[in-house]
């Protein structure tokens, strides 16, 4: 398959997987939005394109909820050239990780963007739970174990309609009338279906013979892993953190790390996030002319 070279541009498809991962191979990031699962499950409402440049992979975004923006170039040299050339089509770079800035920033005006920070844990610290920090989580487990009989597997193709099933339940108790959250619906529903061929494995969880949550992750650096989904039945007291401990200790013993994505600015997902004890923050900046 022959690469589009700037500025023309391709739609990202699923052949386009081995490309991106090569990329990722040579150029590791820590940003959850730069691995290959998250650009394609969000195509429909984020329109994601891509080329080359001077030997670097960049994608060019359109979103439904937010201005268009250029994704910072992965693997290629001359990058400034690069990001010139990308901010004559499109507004801003976002996304774009600390190192990127301080290599790359110098002529640009940096913001921060706070809203999309990844944060970063320990896996061991997350299979575990130790600690007197860890106090409250523990308790919850322990109330989901002891009230609901349960089976914990991993995702398979026979699960994806008990799990579409858990989705719309979950979406229309908790995120209707959204359209940022119709949209991460829509995202969640083709990860389900595609999640064998866009570098994702999952977990699910039944109680009484239903599903009542499921988790998909997969690999983001050599030591990091990313899990942008996870869906559990908020009547299940203690179900989505027995999920979030039992999928990494399961599933993710080849990482040191997990990277479970942003808080978009929602207090109460903020509040959770850090409740989890991050060990780091993926700070991430837009640059604009």
């Amino acid at each position: 398959m022959s690469l589009p070279v700037f500025p023309d541009l391709k739609p990202v498809g699923l052949e386009d997987k081995d490309i991106f991962d090569a990329y990722l191979e040579r150029d590791p990031s820590e940003v959850c939005e730069l691995v290959f699962a998250n650009i394609y499950m969000w195509k429909d409402s984020e329109h994601p394109r891509w080329t080359t440049l001077y030997g670097s992979l960049c994608v060019l975004v359109e979103p439904d909820f937010e201005p268009p923006y250029a994704l910072p170039p992965v693997g290629g040299e001359r990058v400034p050239e690069t990001v010139a050339a990308l901010l004559g089509r499109v507004p801003r770079l976002s996304r774009v990780p600390e190192a990127f800035v301080a290599r790359h920033g110098a002529g640009f005006a940096v913001r921060e963007d706070r809203a999309n920070f990844d944060y970063v844990y320990s896996r061991p610290e997350l299979a575990e739970l130790k600690g007197k920090k860890f106090d409250g989580k523990r308790n919850r487990i322990r109330k989901f174990e002891s009230t609901c009989a349960h089976e914990y597997h991993p995702l398979t193709r026979a699960d994806v309609p008990g799990c579409a099933r858990l989705l719309e339940d979950w979406f229309e108790e908790k995120r209707n009338g959204d359209p940022y959250m119709k949209a991460e619906k829509i995202a969640i529903v083709e990860a389900l279906a595609t999640f064998d061929r866009i570098g994702l494995k999952g977990g699910v969880v039944k109680v009484g013979g239903r599903i009542e949550a499921f988790t998909m992750g997969g690999r983001l650096t050599a030591d990091m892993a990313v899990i942008p989904i996870e869906i559990a039945n908020p009547g299940l007291v203690g179900l989505a953190q027995w999920i979030n401990r039992e999928f990494v200790r399961r599933e993710g013993a080849d990482y040191a790390f997990v990277n479970r994505e942003q808080d978009m600015d929602v207090e109460g997902l903020r509040k959770a996030k850090l409740s989890y004890q991050p060990v780091r923050l993926v700070k991430k900046y837009d640059l604009t002319p």
